[in-house]
């Protein structure tokens, strides 16, 4: 079946005009998503659940859409201060790989900040040491140190977020008096021994916030295996064409990028950069949380718990973008639905029916003729 994208969102925009009012903060701070009943304009707030009417001169607003751009937060990083003594008896050996892991929150949540530190090919981590948290609130120009915090010990911290702790990592839970708000949020964390960084993003959304979904290995890079090709050459794979400028026009329509990938965890920092280089919008950036990574029936059993979590914090993806059977049965379970939602490049979904696509380039002016979530 091959259903045009105006009837995919027809759903979706009727869920959200219905849905119930929440207490949530309904402010919108500069590059932030609209809170339940925001409304835009001089017209005055949205009254009602949902989002309900607007005042005159507004607009009624799909909680949660990105009614802005995308915030670029790229200030530059605050100063490191002065690296200090480890508190090893022997320093890390190599290059630093560390990674933070990008989190969708809601309005109320528990704040967590969880990153990983290790170093060389064996990505060994480093427990005991002290690592320096610091906050872009709203992507701004300012940044706050919340506090420092110490990388554990195989098992010493509760799993959170679905982050077990397999030692080597820093759970910090942003204190209340200094919690988030709507919006999207960078977090710069320093560890004190070398004065090393790393990097992850924030998203404070309500429930109901519109999002797609997409692989990245043969969805967005040309094919399948191909991070590994270039990984061994030293440079970061192909990309499909038109792929960013799809996912721009559906940024522009009010839904969030999530990015969810099979690869090793170590991969982090590669991610981005194939995304950041090849212009994709802004997102949350998911890999698995192992040194192996996921294939096969590990592959879908990652992503239908990943689709699962999202699910408990009220986002279902509104469309889903995968080339592998792995992909179909995650997007399948996740209950993206209706099927032609779950679009598959050159790969044909004959057990549960998604959309077949050949090229990214046949859905742009599907997509511009979508109706705004903000409007």
């Amino acid at each position: 079946m091959r259903g045009t994208f105006a009837f995919f969102v027809a759903g979706i925009v009727g869920m959200a005009a219905c849905g119930s009012g929440s207490g949530a903060d309904t402010s919108v701070t500069p590059g932030a998503t609209t809170g339940a009943g925001a409304s835009g304009g001089a017209g005055g707030a949205g009254a009602g659940a949902g989002g309900g009417e607007a005042g005159g001169g507004g607009s009624a607003q799909v909680p949660g859409a990105w009614c802005t751009p995308i915030p670029a937060c790229d200030a530059p990083p605050p100063p490191p201060g002065i690296a200090i003594d480890w508190n090893s008896i022997l320093p890390p050996i190599g290059d630093p790989n560390h990674r933070g892991r990008d989190l969708f929150l809601n309005p109320g949540d528990p704040q967590w900040i969880l990153a990983k530190f290790s170093y060389g090919t064996l990505d060994d981590d480093i427990k005991g040491e002290f690592v320096d948290v610091y906050v872009n609130r709203d992507c701004g120009g300012t940044w706050e140190h919340l506090g420092t915090a110490t990388t554990t010990e195989d098992g010493e911290h509760a799993t959170i977020e679905g982050v077990e702790d397999t030692g080597g990592r820093i759970y910090f839970q942003i204190p209340p008096d200094k919690a988030l708000g709507l919006g999207r949020h960078r977090v710069h964390l320093v560890v004190k021994g070398d004065l090393s960084t790393t990097d992850l993003f924030l998203e404070v959304v309500p429930e109901g916030t519109p999002v797609f979904v997409s692989d990245i290995d043969g969805t967005l890079t040309t094919y399948e295996t191909e991070e590994f090709v270039a990984l061994a050459q030293g440079e970061l794979p192909e990309v499909r064409k038109d792929a960013a400028k799809l996912f721009d026009v559906l940024v522009s329509k009010g839904y969030h990028p999530f990015y969810m990938t099979a690869r090793p965890e170590w991969l982090g920092a590669r991610t981005r950069a194939f995304l950041d280089q090849n212009g994709f919008p802004h997102g949350i950036v998911h890999t698995t949380l192992t040194k192996s990574g996921a294939l096969g029936s590990e592959a879908s059993t990652y992503k239908t718990g990943e689709l699962s979590m999202l699910a408990q914090k009220g986002m279902v993806p509104a469309y889903a973008f995968g080339n592998t059977d792995t992909d179909a049965a995650a997007y399948f379970s996740a209950m993206v639905e209706p099927a032609e939602r779950r679009v598959f490049i050159e790969f044909t979904d004959a057990a549960h029916g998604g959309r077949r696509i050949e090229s990214y380039t046949e859905l742009l002016a599907e997509a511009e003729a979508l109706p705004s979530l903000c409007e």
